[in-house]
């Protein structure tokens, strides 16, 4: 059985106004990923996903670039333990 972990990633940079939050729910519904995606008023994008690590990690690949109009300057990012309490993966 794969492991399940959470992350917890904040995303610096030029990543709002570029469609960054939905192009992250298609990416991580495609990665069958759970949780959330949301701007900051200070300009960043907050992530949190559940699932498996290999789809973590693959999907952190991709917050590392984003979206085409995006430019990524840094990232945080914190492994957790799954607390499976997400549904699905939405824009909050």
């Amino acid at each position: 059985m794969a492991s399940m972990k959470s992350v917890h990633i904040i995303i610096h940079g030029e990543v709002q106004k570029v469609g960054f939050r939905a192009e992250a729910r298609f990416v991580a519904k495609n990665l069958h990923l759970k949780g959330w995606v949301r701007n900051n008023t200070d300009g960043t994008v907050e992530i949190t996903a559940e699932g498996e690590e290999d789809k973590l990690k693959e999907f952190y690949r991709w917050c590392q670039r984003g979206p085409r109009n995006a430019r990524v300057d840094k990232l945080g990012l914190e492994w957790k333990e799954a607390t499976k309490k997400f549904k699905q993966f939405i824009i909050v």
